[in-house]
């Protein structure tokens, strides 16, 4: 469970200072733009009131409070499913990963009414216009993390 709470808390920060230094530290507005390894990686910021890739964007005001919701139960319903199931060190800390993400994202929602994203990532003549945070990063590696090592003690398995 320690590296569950650590690996969340790691998350939680890195995206919490992320989105402060391009906000405060880079003083980006919406639309701004800085290429920092272009086409790889160039900051685009925005607001997100949805969810991935904006969907839900133009939703009432308290579907925030729902999604707030989701976030803040999803984390709970994970940490109390990781300590009754899980067992290996790596999907703890995936667990975690998700815990986090999911709770940085939901601050936002709370202090600013949407999720600031920041990230713009192209490759190989493939232009990608969509941007996103650290806490989704983490969410990703998180999911991942929990597929590709699998440990679910209540997993059986058995033929």
């Amino acid at each position: 469970m320690r590296v569950l709470a650590l690996s969340a808390l790691f998350a939680f920060v890195t995206d919490q200072l992320s989105k402060l230094y391009v906000m405060f530290g880079l003083q980006m507005q919406v639309g701004d733009e800085l290429e920092v390894l272009p086409p790889l990686v160039v900051f685009k910021f925005g607001w997100n009131p949805g969810i991935n890739f904006g969907l839900f964007g133009d939703s009432p005001e308290f579907a925030r409070w729902i999604l707030i919701a989701l976030a803040l139960g999803i984390s709970a319903f994970l940490a109390w499913w990781a300590n009754r199931s899980l067992t290996r060190t790596i999907t703890f800390a995936g667990a975690g990963l998700i815990i986090g993400g999911a709770i940085a994202n939901a601050l936002d929602r709370v202090l600013y009414g949407a999720v600031a994203d920041f990230l713009n990532m192209s490759c190989c003549g493939v232009s990608n216009p969509y941007i996103f945070n650290i806490a989704d990063i983490w969410i990703f590696a998180g999911a991942f993390a929990l597929i590709i090592f699998n440990d679910d003690k209540s997993d059986n398995n058995t033929t």
